[in-house]
């Protein structure tokens, strides 16, 4: 693997806070398809009034339409140890949540990634605790979070989901922004890895919940 893919892989699922799961790579015609980039929805999406970052110079909009019931897809994005399930990783994801019961106000869950060979930090893990700061059963997630990692990595995140139910399936819809001198150095590099990551991330919760 060449130092090239290993800093897009890791890009894609650990500097990049909320889509370790992802499969980085360039996005298939497909999925471009199904999506609506940030660029042509300027407003940013909101939960109970609260939006990402609006000053982040990194963060990226998109959304797709899924035929399925409202109730399963909100399921599965609120399982969030369940994840790793039907998401499909190529580095190995620990998903913890740190409070029992259902994803509400106030809930917490860790994500661990080990840094991938090839990559100019030292070994070890990466660490994410993402905390739900808003969420509307059925209508909108917010949650933030710090990414910490080897060599002083830090990355601060804020991701917002909208789930709208419409004739014959859901459109759902997620923003997000980063903010940190590793993203911020390569802003469009980092827009474009974060981009894939949650493009990637609608296309595999289309698929488990169309499955289902």
């Amino acid at each position: 693997m060449t130092s090239k893919t290993a800093r897009r892989r890791f890009g894609a699922r650990a500097a990049l806070l909320t889509v370790p799961l992802a499969l980085a790579g360039v996005l298939s015609a497909t999925a471009t398809a199904q999506a609506t980039t940030h660029s042509s929805q300027p407003s940013s999406l909101t939960c109970q009034g609260k939006s990402i970052d609006r000053k982040a110079k990194v963060h990226y909009r998109t959304e797709t339409f899924i035929k399925a019931p409202l109730r399963t897809i909100w399921d599965l994005q609120t399982d969030v140890e369940a994840w790793p399930t039907w998401q499909n990783p190529a580095i190995p994801v620990e998903m913890k949540r740190l409070d029992p019961g259902p994803l509400r106000e106030r809930s917490r869950f860790r994500w661990t990634i080990p840094v991938p060979p090839g990559m100019p930090y030292p070994p070890g893990d990466v660490t994410i605790v993402s905390t739900v700061r808003q969420l509307q059963p059925g209508k909108c997630l917010r949650w933030t979070g710090p990414l910490d990692g080897p060599g002083g990595m830090h990355i601060d995140g804020v991701h917002v989901w909208n789930f709208v139910k419409v004739r014959g399936g859901v459109i759902v819809r997620t923003e997000e922004s980063h903010t940190g001198p590793q993203v911020d150095k390569d802003v469009p590099g980092s827009t474009e890895m974060l981009g894939q990551g949650l493009e990637i991330w609608l296309r595999d919760l289309k698929k488990a919940a169309e499955n289902r």
